[in-house]
This record gives C-alpha cells, sequence and structure tokens, in this order.
C-alpha cells in the first residue's frame, strides 16, 4: 500500500505514459513500413508526419513517466505528502490535452498551415526535428514543467533531503532550463545547430541520466534493503561521471556544423568516455541485487530495474561508442547505424527505467500491498523478454543495414547512389519490421498483466 495519499497522482501519469507508449509503437510499424512500401498510407500519413508523430510521442510519454515517477517516489524519500497534489491533476490534464492536441495537429492540418495557425511567425520556433512542437505548445510544456518544478520543490524543501531526491531535482530543473534553448532558433545554420544540441543532447545524455540514476537507486533500496548510504555513495559517483562525460561529450554532435576544429578532439575523447558511467551503473545495480537484505515479492521489478542497466549500457555505451570517434563518425554519421544506437539507447536507458518505476510502484498504487500476482508477473517478466529481445533484432538489423550502407555509399571507391543503397539493405528493414510487431506484442502484453491475477495476499516484503 501507498505510504502517502498524494503519491496516488502518480497513477494517472503512469496510465498516460503508457497509453502514449502503444501509440508511438504503432507509429514506429507505420514508418517501418513506409521504408520498404513507400506510398503505404499516403497521403494520409505521409513519412515526413509519422516520423514527427513517432519521435514527438517518444518525448511526451517519457516525460509523463518522469513525472509520475517524481510524484510517486519523492513524497517517500521526503516523509511527507506532495505540496499539491491539486496542481498535479490540472498540470496533468493541461499537458494531455496540448499533447494530444499537438499530436492531432500534426496529423490532420499541413505543417506550415499548423505553423500559421499558432502564430509561429510572432515567435519563430518550428520545422527542427525533435522540437517541432508548435510555439505555444512549447509554451505550455514550460509552464508545465515550472508548475511540476514548484510542485516537487516545495515537497523536498519542507521535507527530509536524501541523495535520490536532490539528484533527482537536479535532473529535472536541467530538463526545464536546457528546454528553453527550443526558443531560441537563429538565422544561421549553424548557430542553430549548436545550440539545438543543447536540447537535444544535454537531456538524453546529461541531465535525464541523473532522473534515472536516481529512480533506479530509489527501486534498488526498496527491492533490496542494501544500506542507503552505500547506495548513495555509488550514486554519486555515476552521476559525476555522468556530468563531466556528458556536457563535455555534447562536442560529438559538432564535428561536421562548421563548428572549430579543436572539437573533433574533445568530442572523441569525452564521448568515448561516456559508456564509463552506464558501465558503472550495471555494476552498481548488480552488486546491489547481490548483496539483498530481502527478497522482494515483485521479482518482475527487479528483473526491470537489472535489465535497465544492462540494455543502458549497451545501447547508450557500447553502440554509442561504436561512432562516437570523428574519423569514424567521418563515415557513419546521419546512416542507420545512428538509427541503431538511437533505437536501443532510448529503450535501454529511459524506457525501461520508466517501465521499472511503473512495475515497483502500480501495485501498491492499485491497493495491494508490494506486488501483483505470481501470474501476473509471469506474464509481466515475458514482457520483458519479448520487447528486449526484439529491440536487440531491431538494433542488429539497423547496425547490418547501417555498415552496408556505409560501405556501398560512402566509404568504397565506386559510391553507390542513396535510393540504390537503400534498395540493397530493404531486406534489413523487412526484418526490422518483423521484430518491431514482436515488440509490440511485447508491450501489449505488458499492459495485459496488469489485468490478470488478483493480488497476492502473501506478497508482503520480507
Amino acid at each position: 500500500m501507498m505510504k502517502y495519499q498524494s503519491q496516488a497522482v502518480a497513477k494517472p501519469y503512469f496510465i498516460a505514459a503508457i497509453g502514449l507508449f502503444v501509440g508511438q509503437i504503432l507509429f514506429g510499424l507505420i514508418l517501418g513500413l513506409q521504408y520498404v512500401m513507400g506510398d503505404f498510407l499516403f497521403p494520409e500519413i505521409p513519412f515526413n508526419v509519422a516520423r514527427m508523430v513517432h519521435t514527438n510521442l517518444l518525448i511526451v510519454w517519457l516525460l509523463f513517466g518522469f513525472m509520475g515517477a517524481a510524484y510517486y517516489l519523492v513524497p517517500e524519500e521526503a516523509e511527507r505528502d506532495l505540496h499539491s497534489p491539486k496542481l498535479a491533476l490540472v498540470m496533468f490534464w493541461i499537458f494531455l490535452i496540448a499533447g494530444a492536441l499537438t499530436i492531432l495537429g500534426y496529423l490532420l492540418v499541413p505543417y506550415s498551415g499548423l505553423a500559421q495557425m499558432t502564430g509561429n511567425s510572432l515567435l519563430p520556433t518550428m520545422g527542427r526535428e525533435f522540437l517541432e512542437q508548435p510555439t505555444i505548445t512549447k509554451i505550455g510544456i514550460v509552464i508545465v514543467a515550472l508548475a511540476f518544478l514548484y510542485n516537487i520543490g516545495m515537497t523536498i524543501l519542507k521535507g527530509r533531503k536524501t541523495a535520490i531526491t536532490m539528484v533527482l531535482l537536479l535532473g529535472l530543473t536541467g530538463l526545464a532550463v536546457f528546454f528553453l534553448f527550443s526558443f531560441y532558433n537563429p538565422d544561421n545554420l549553424v548557430k542553430d545547430k549548436y545550440y539545438w544540441w543543447w536540447v537535444v543532447h544535454l537531456w538524453v545524455e546529461g541531465v535525464w541520466e541523473l532522473i534515472l540514476g536516481s529512480i533506479l537507486a530509489f527501486v534498488l533500496i526498496k527491492t533490496t534493503g542494501v544500506d542507503r548510504e552505500v547506495i548513495e555513495k555509488w550514486l554519486y559517483i555515476i552521476i559525476a561521471m555522468t556530468l563531466i562525460t556528458g556536457i563535455i561529450g555534447t562536442g560529438h554532435h559538432y564535428y561536421w556544423i562548421g563548428t572549430p576544429q579543436y572539437w573533433q578532439w574533445w568530442g572523441s575523447i569525452f564521448s568515448a568516455m561516456e559508456p564509463i558511467p552506464f558501465f558503472m551503473m550495471t555494476v552498481f545495480a548488480f552488486n546491489m541485487v547481490n548483496r539483498r537484505r530481502r527478497n522482494h515479492p515483485n521479482k518482475a521489478a527487479v528483473l526491470w530495474a537489472l535489465g535497465t542497466a544492462v540494455m543502458a549500457f549497451l545501447g547508450a555505451g557500447v553502440w554509442g561508442f561504436l561512432h562516437t570517434l570523428s574519423p569514424v563518425n567521418y563515415y557513419t554519421h546521419g546512416t542507420q547505424i545512428t538509427a541503431a544506437h538511437g533505437h536501443m539507447a532510448f529503450y535501454g536507458a529511459y524506457v525501461m527505467i520508466v517501465l521499472t518505476i511503473i512495475s515497483y510502484a502500480m501495485p501498491m498504487l492499485r491497493g495491494r500491498d508490494a506486488a501483483n500476482s505470481e501470474r501476473s508477473q509471469t506474464l509481466e517478466m515475458w514482457s520483458f523478454w519479448l520487447m528486449t529481445v526484439s529491440i536487440v533484432f531491431i538494433t542488429l538489423f539497423l547496425t547490418g543495414a547501417g555498415i552496408l550502407q556505409v560501405y556501398l555509399q560512402r566509404y568504397t571507391g565506386d559510391p553507390q547512389p542513396f535510393m540504390v543503397v537503400q534498395e540493397k539493405i530493404a531486406m534489413f528493414y523487412w526484418l526490422r519490421e518483423v521484430a518491431g510487431v514482436v515488440f509490440i506484442i511485447g508491450l501489449l502484453t505488458y499492459v495485459a498483466s496488469f489485468f490478470v491475477g488478483n493480488a497476492d495476499p502473501e506478497a508482503t516484503v520480507d
């Protein structure tokens, strides 16, 4: 059961997150088919619109997940109820309605018409990858983020301060601050890209990692019973390495956009070190589980926590390292190798940590002691393996496509045209689509696991 009544506000955030996640994967499947059947759903859903919806839904549902996680864990860490549960619920509906209207805008209105309708000419911010949201939506996101930070900040300020809440607050503040650069849209293309990465890179390879670390630490404390001091020391070391490598590692995006040449050295060296905090996270998670003092009944949540550490290291660490050095990136930049890294990194680091906290918290949010029934957890663990194995195959197929693409299009002495190469690697795209179907089966299995079996009356913490 929940310790504090106000933790209940996390539940709608988690439900919305999972609903939007299903939508994101459906559009991913549409995109995958459009790679091999170019006129699929054309002109109703063109490729550029499907891609916009796919990536924007990813960002929005992860933000819902992070907010839900904060609203659940902060009261327990601060040992007091949320400052304002009503504010949290009001912001939930504002964010959900704004997000839904934006997605409908993408699907029903031509993008140029959407820009005109939403007053983009007054403050032009639209038209950039991942930041396609209308200016009015961006302003809404800022309002929601500020209200959220105020609510969480006041709760922490009035209650117990822990390393977990301090790291989480730093990460969430960074998320809000760096999003402000989405409003800066200079005419100079080099400047535009330079500061665009201050949102995109410093989110996913900087402050979001702090959010990931704090949620993982919270779940491990609850499920293993290991001393808080031990887990907090690990957390401080991991976030220090994350910030050192992540901030300067932004330079690996500056190689070919017209910035000074020294970024090729700085970017290569520090981004090559970025796998270190992810490796430390893997060692940390397994170490804590091995040293556990209790056998928590929620075995599915422990599996998700361990899976997060491993897959984040593989996706963000190993696959990131594959093409992060400037002499390699010279050939691989913008190819399917980038897509391979992106898919496994996002799944391993951020999708899995949100699913971890939902898996841990949802039984208690639904009035159960500590875990769902054995039958429910078995189904959930099946969903873990279906999604995780399929994302590994998606990554491997995209990596195969990327290696061939680099060789045939860029490295060989007789480079071939882009579309000729796309035809030759189409087999990998078909295989990726098959793996994508397995992924959505896994996701629907995850959803189904919450409706199977009753609470286990003996599911209490040892």
